[in-house]
């Protein structure tokens, strides 16, 4: 792709230099004849290339920053680049069969994650002008890196565009199976590659997975809101819990968290139920452990305050329902809430009988290069006695 000219103004010239994106009000109205995915060359006003860029067409982001400098982006710069993210994974490849090898703007390469879920490579764009690069990574990631390969399977999930279908996945090597069984940390855990959420499952919740299962929950009652694929209840399983009650409004994912992540069924109660309608009313037995992982529930900043305001609802129905001495475990998964803004609206909601024990970081391969990339909280909250 022939990179086509467009000259930033003065103060988009310094964002592009320090920051992967550049918003949509930082550009001039020239921008307009672009279309979008189109490759970009950022020159400033005295016509010096400071880098590259990809366009979008929709949405606050309007250039996202592919490679600094004169040098364009070609196969030599992406090869490095992939090496790299490779290389950072290496540790944590030792003690499980499912990572991101590439984390978009994180790891440098804009608008592309690649996820490993044991033999199959799972590839993914979020920008029209990424889908090349994700092919490419996806072709080369398992001939460069002993951590990688050789990969059976590579699939293809192209761009998904606000203002346009998303693309069918297609196969760029082998027969992607339907579902594929990897292991996080000894936990034997199931993907459904063919319907799961994000790229199949959610590698970013594997911190979260370990403190779970290796709390103190023999006898434990348990509840799990917004269980998706019952990974954490399986979790709770294994640390010892004798009842576990999963909520969350999708039977298909129920069904699959009955089906892949119950060891004895007799522990496990699944509701299938809208969570925020459900937990007002819901009576019980307080529980030891409660777990709350709501959905990201706002993509743009007027959003905000109401999401705010959910969360408190949600926090503080959810505090009725721990035991004293018991814990409860507080997650955000959207940028849009900064983490200090987020631990104090739990705290508010929870209330004076609950602390912050302690914050559950981000996993190595969910590396955050920038502040808009800080998208994921989790917290774990105590009850005094």
């Amino acid at each position: 792709m022939t990179p086509r000219r467009y000259q930033l103004r003065k103060e988009a010239v310094g964002v592009a230099q320090h920051h992967p994106w550049i918003f949509r009000d930082h550009l001039s109205s020239a921008a307009s004849v672009f279309r979008d995915g189109d490759l970009l060359r950022l020159v400033d006003g005295d016509n010096r290339v400071v880098g590259h860029g990809w366009y979008e067409a929709v949405g606050a982001i309007a250039i996202r920053i592919v490679r600094r400098g004169p040098a364009p982006p070609d196969a030599a710069w992406l090869r490095g680049q992939l090496a790299a993210a490779v290389a950072r994974r290496a540790e944590l490849a030792a003690h499980t069969d499912a990572l991101r090898l590439v984390h978009g703007e994180s790891d440098g390469i804009p608008a592309v994650v690649v996820d490993r879920f044991a033999d199959t490579l799972v590839v993914s764009s979020y920008s029209a002008g990424a889908d090349a690069v994700a092919r490419y990574a996806g072709h080369a990631l398992d001939r460069t890196s002993p951590i990688v390969g050789p990969a059976r399977h590579v699939v293809l999930r192209p761009a998904r565009l606000r203002h346009a279908p998303a693309e069918p996945a297609r196969a760029l090597r082998g027969s992607p199976p339907e579902l594929v069984h990897i292991t996080e940390d000894g936990l034997p855990l199931a993907v459904d590659l063919a319907t799961g959420q994000k790229t199949g499952t959610y590698l970013d919740l594997r911190g979260l997975l370990r403190a779970v299962a290796a709390a103190p929950l023999a006898g434990a009652r348990v509840l799990n809101l917004f269980a998706y694929a019952g990974m954490l209840g399986l979790a709770a399983e294994i640390a010892g819990a004798a009842e576990i009650v999963q909520v969350d409004a999708s039977e298909r994912a129920l069904a699959f968290a009955a089906a892949h992540h119950v060891r004895a069924p007799a522990h496990h109660t699944f509701v299938v139920a809208d969570v925020f309608a459900w937990l007002p009313a819901f009576v019980a037995e307080p529980f030891d452990l409660v777990i709350v992982d709501p959905p990201a529930m706002t993509s743009k900043a007027t959003q905000i305050g109401s999401v705010l305001a959910a969360y408190r609802k949600l926090y503080r129905a959810a505090a009725q329902l721990v035991r004293p001495g018991g814990a409860l475990v507080a997650a955000c998964c959207t940028s849009r809430i900064e983490r200090a803004v987020f631990h104090q609206t739990v705290r508010e909601a929870l209330g004076e009988r609950f602390s912050l024990h302690h914050e559950i970081p981000p996993e190595p391969d969910h590396p955050v290069g920038f502040p808009q990339a800080d998208y994921l909280k989790i917290a774990w909250w105590t009850r005094a006695l």
